[in-house]
């Protein structure tokens, strides 16, 4: 049975702005369920980046009303990968937020976070019949578009495709938060930067939560390390951080805090630990970039 529309998507994708496929989203949207708003979360998380485009969603999900997020950052578009359509109620927030996009992982960690729960209500998207004229590579307004009308305009997911079971969706590993010691007795606390904003502040996967329970001093100074321990395996894949040692950041509240070009440890306004630089970008002066780990250490 139809539920009462909440016209409101919230759209993100790779898709840039100087191309007209946002805009072409938009426009189906509009026409199959009029007077829809749509709030453009950004349409710059970089090219085939799924990862960037979850911890986007996770970050913005605690701040979004009743609606459906449009999630569209989809390396496998064409191919046999899944679309989904899954509705999620929210305890605090109140009222039901819908996701849709690609199976690859985009949606699950935003979609969990938002219900504080594990998913329960999803399906895979029934296509319609393409046209002859058209190849399978703009799902976002072929498949993804008409779903998320098809939600505002009173549809449940059950009316868009067939039931899947939630343990089958992909989900993408966690950020890496590893607490050790060096060798010359330190501790040191070893995480994954998992955004880099637009001031070039390095946000870690370590969370405050995270910070306490390592030990990290909320005053004072800490050191960026380069290394950690000998023969450590890098089971994950990914590289130890190629920032040089010797590099000192100040524990401190706010940006302001800091003098120009001076490098700092704060908590960001997501609850995650983060390095930055006075009125500068951390990542341009030590070279990092999202994906790489730094090892603090005290």
């Amino acid at each position: 049975m139809p539920s009462e529309p909440v016209r409101t998507v919230f759209f993100l994708s790779d898709f840039g702005t100087q191309d007209e496929f946002v805009g072409v989203v938009h426009a189906v949207i509009e026409r199959r369920a009029p007077g829809t708003t749509v709030i453009d979360l950004t349409h710059h998380v970089p090219p085939f980046d799924v990862r960037a485009g979850s911890h986007t969603l996770v970050r913005a999900v605690p701040h979004l009303g009743p609606g459906v997020v449009l999630g569209v950052v989809d390396p496998g578009v064409g191919t046999s990968r899944r679309g989904l359509a899954l509705v999620v109620t929210r305890a605090e927030a109140g009222g039901t937020l819908g996701f849709v996009g690609p199976d690859n992982g985009l949606l699950v960690a935003a979609a969990e976070a938002a219900a504080e729960a594990p998913i329960t209500r999803v399906v895979e998207l029934r296509r319609d019949q393409p046209l002859a004229d058209r190849g399978p590579t703009f799902d976002g307004r072929d498949l993804f578009a008409p779903a998320a009308a098809a939600l505002c305009a009173g549809a449940v997911p059950e009316d868009l495709g067939e039931a899947v079971d939630p343990a089958s969706l992909v989900r993408l590993a966690g950020g890496v938060v590893e607490q050790g010691r060096l060798d010359d007795g330190r501790t040191c606390l070893r995480a994954e930067v998992t955004w880099v904003d637009h001031f070039g502040n390095l946000q870690l996967a370590a969370t405050v939560a995270d910070a306490r329970v390592a030990g990290i001093p909320s005053a004072g100074s800490i050191d960026l390390a380069a290394r950690v321990e000998t023969g450590a395996a890098y089971l994950d894949g990914l590289p130890p951080s190629l920032v040089p040692d010797g590099v000192r950041l100040r524990c401190v509240d706010a940006f302001g805090d800091l003098e120009h070009g001076e490098f700092g440890l704060l908590v960001d306004a997501n609850g995650h630990l983060a390095v930055v630089a006075g009125e500068a970008s951390a990542a341009s002066w030590l070279n990092v970039g999202a994906g790489e780990l730094l090892v603090l250490a005290w």
